[in-house]
């Protein structure tokens, strides 16, 4: 079988460094009949050992000769090759039994990692834990805490829907190739319901997009036409702060108190 060259194009590093292989499973810790799905399996680093720990596993891969060679070396029971763009991919059509959720896993492709993380939170009722190991500066944006630079639209977002964990770092010698960045694997849980407070999750999404889109004008600028001066008097949030100031509760009750405006004009 002839060598896979990595392919830019498809943002391709290969996982290679066994230590950190066993840490992400161990992680992960599927059980024998979890259902799994692993996003980019590349090279099978990380395919290999969670197909010794469940029953069937489910892949995304992208590259068609990677594709092909995935169903080359796996059996058709043990392995199901879904081949196209996870950022396209329906993961409610997974198989899956009854009551259970999907774990997701993956080696992210650094360029598609932002629209991805937004594209698996629309399934998030769907999910049990996510796994995955993306570039550093991401996982540093996820985590960051509100007035820190890193605290932006993708940890509102994500911090939101989510419980996020940053577990372990990862070199760039323990890919090949190596990237020019560091690396980190993050686990995600999706918050119960009864968490999720904003009245209107279109509307939530709207206003923190809003306020990030120019993070350094003051919330009065960015959310006008939007959130008016007595709605901020209202909640008691200042409006000259700005969007970084703010934590992921004040985007929920600004974005509530948006949707209970928009409910007394309708009505």
């Amino acid at each position: 079988m002839s060598e896979h060259r990595a392919r830019k194009r498809f943002g391709q590093n290969f996982l290679v460094d066994r230590g950190i292989i066993g840490d992400i499973v161990n992680a992960v810790a599927p059980r024998r009949d979890d259902c799994v799905v692993e996003i980019g399996p590349g090279l099978a680093a990380l395919t290999e050992p969670l197909a010794e720990r469940v029953n069937h596993l489910h892949v995304v891969e992208i590259d068609r000769d990677l594709a092909a060679r995935l169903r080359r070396r796996f059996p058709a029971e043990r392995l199901t090759v879904h081949e196209g763009d996870a950022l396209e991919f329906d993961f409610a059509a997974l198989p899956r039994p009854p009551g259970s959720r999907l774990k997701v896993v993956g080696n992210l492709p650094y360029n598609i990692s932002t629209p991805l993380l937004f594209h698996l939170a629309g399934f998030a009722e769907l999910v049990y834990d996510m796994h995955f190991m993306l570039q550093r500066e991401v996982v540093e944006r996820m985590v960051a805490e509100p007035g820190s630079n890193d605290y932006g639209r993708l940890t509102v977002m994500l911090g939101y829907r989510f419980v996020i964990d940053w577990l372990l770092d990862a070199p760039p010698e323990a890919f090949d190739p190596p990237p020019k960045v560091h690396s980190a694997v993050v686990r995600l849980i999706p918050r119960p319901a009864a968490d999720l407070l904003a009245a209107d999750e279109a509307v939530f999404a709207q206003v923190v997009a809003a306020a990030f889109a120019q993070r350094r004008k003051m919330l009065r600028n960015t959310l006008k036409g939007i959130v008016a001066d007595a709605g901020f008097a209202e909640l008691g949030i200042d409006p000259t702060r700005r969007a970084e100031e703010l934590a992921i509760a004040d985007y929920v009750r600004l974005a509530n108190w948006l949707s209970a405006q928009q409910g007394a004009r309708q009505g």
